[in-house]
């Protein structure tokens, strides 16, 4: 009975570093994922920046009156 638990034992183990393998790939490709749709973010930001520019260099309000 020894024997079946050590394989029970190894086979936990082995289970457990496929596991922590998989968490690690997983965190790495959220990193990922998270950085491209901060990019992403900060892209649209500048597009709509550069609309709100143009739209108050073609405005005939004043800048305190915008405001």
């Amino acid at each position: 009975m020894a024997r079946m638990r050590r394989n029970s034992e190894q086979t936990l183990e082995f289970k457990i570093e496929q596991a922590e393998a998989k968490v690690a790939r997983t965190r790495e490709a959220h990193e990922k994922a998270v950085d491209e749709l901060k990019k992403l973010y900060d892209i649209r930001k500048a597009y709509q920046r550069d609309e709100l520019l143009k739209a108050l260099e073609s405005s005939h309000r004043s800048y305190d009156e915008i405001l």
